[in-house]
């Protein structure tokens, strides 16, 4: 009796969308063949128990070579040994990098060293995700900082030239860099509220206004020491915001700030009592977080100092999100009426930049 077999042979690597998320999630292979039996494949493909086992098995064998790929990104696209098509390589490169929020908001801001990946193993516990992908987020994330923290120019260039990334997840990347370089502190209970979005948010502001690269600076020389144009916050400019110091200790320009507010929000404010009364407070409290950040400590607690300066006491008085955008908005521009002050471009990028952030972070 004759047999006839139809044959296909080709080269191209397939890879199996379902089977490598349930590979980054972290599980064996044991447990990804049970996973895919309960979603029903065996019934939709009338494979085998033994064909499923072997084919996760082999698809598992391919990830964990092309992982040493994954490292470095544009090797995957100049290698010869895998032939993978450019929207499969993009779609590796995307999915390797991607990360969890609740793991990131538990390493957001800090130092991506040993001592933190001790803690994994407590962090895969309160977060329900398995420790293999704990790891690997944190290695992604260590590996980017190490790439592009000594780069001059801008960050989100730098990480997409060396990671091929998407516009927004590169985004993303800058802010954990920009976080864990400068220590923000994060994980306080006032602060647990906040998304990993929210610092983000923020963290984009800073980079545009805050650091060495927002002011288009003339690159030095480049075996110059220099700090890293959009790593570092500009420490000229943290030193020179202790002018702003003024606004709050003359008497005479807090007392004209607060009467050039009022005369503007009077009649459109629904809070305009309770802004009126806590005005000082408030003034002082934000001018203050401005004079205090040439120390180190300071700059980590940014966002509880934002917190409990100002968003809470706002909260507490029941300020609606339009009211805190309406006298942030007037707060800022009114200083431009005081004849005393000659900071307001100093003032502008403070501001400019904080009104951003505390918008974001005040959830009414």
């Amino acid at each position: 009796m004759t047999s006839e077999l139809d044959i296909f042979v080709g080269n191209t690597t397939l890879i199996d969308e379902d089977v490598y998320r349930l590979w980054l999630d972290g599980y064996s292979v044991s447990d990804a063949v049970a996973l895919r039996v309960r979603s029903g494949i065996l019934e939709q493909t009338g494979a085998t128990a033994a064909v499923l086992q072997s084919d996760t098995m082999d698809h598992y064998r391919t990830f964990h070579m092309l992982e040493r790929l994954l490292h470095a990104p544009p090797k995957l696209l100049h290698q010869l040994i895998f032939q993978i098509p450019p929207s499969r390589q993009a779609l590796l490169i995307e999915r390797y990098y991607a990360f969890d929020e609740a793991f990131v908001r538990e390493v957001l801001g800090k130092k991506l060293s040993k001592g933190t990946k001790k803690d994994l193993d407590d962090i895969s516990t309160k977060t329900g995700i398995t420790l293999k992908s704990c790891r690997r987020q944190f290695d992604n994330f260590k590996r980017v900082f190490k790439v592009v923290e000594e780069m001059r120019g801008s960050l989100v260039d730098n990480i997409q030239q060396h990671f091929l990334l998407s516009d927004r997840l590169a985004r993303d990347y800058a802010a954990i860099v920009f976080f864990a370089n400068n220590r923000f502190e994060t994980g306080k209970k006032k602060l647990q509220y906040l998304s990993f979005g929210d610092f983000a948010y923020c963290a984009e502001l800073m980079i545009q206004n805050w650091t060495l690269g927002a002011v288009g600076e003339t690159p030095p020389h480049p075996d110059s020491q220099v700090d890293d144009m959009d790593v570092d916050l500009d420490k000229e400019f943290l030193q020179d915001l202790k002018e702003l110091k003024m606004l709050v200790a003359d008497k005479d320009l807090l007392d004209l700030h607060k009467s050039l507010v009022c005369t503007a929000l009077r009649g459109k404010l629904g809070v305009f009592s309770e802004m009126e009364a806590n005005f000082k407070n408030l003034s002082r409290g934000l001018v203050n977080v401005a004079a205090k950040l040439t120390h180190n400590k300071d700059v980590r607690d940014l966002f509880v100092d934002l917190v409990e300066k100002f968003v809470e006491p706002c909260r507490s008085d029941h300020w609606p999100l339009s009211d805190v955008r309406l006298f942030l908005n007037q707060y800022s521009a009114s200083v431009h009426s005081l004849d005393g002050f000659r900071h307001q471009a100093l003032w502008d990028r403070y501001m400019g930049t904080l009104r951003g952030c505390l918008l974001r972070l005040y959830h009414d």
